[in-house]
């Protein structure tokens, strides 16, 4: 038996060697590195649910779907 739960994204260390890199593109003189889409072609977001084992607490996931709404009952 497993608990269910979304997964939501941790919050984003500022410190880690990506975001060191990306800020570093984007001081000084010139533009955006990379392009930033503006025209979104999606309805709606994945949903990723979570499941925990409720004897071991192992966690892995179940497939991404993509839903208007995610109801846990």
């Amino acid at each position: 038996m497993h608990a269910v739960s979304i997964y939501k994204k941790g919050k984003e260390r500022t410190l880690a060697e990506g975001r060191r890199r990306y800020d570093r593109k984007l001081r000084g003189y010139g533009s955006q590195p990379k392009p930033i889409f503006h025209r979104n072609s999606k309805v709606n977001k994945r949903t990723m649910p979570m499941l925990t084992c409720r004897e071991c607490g192992s966690k892995c996931f179940a497939k991404a779907q993509r839903l208007k709404k995610f109801e846990l009952v």
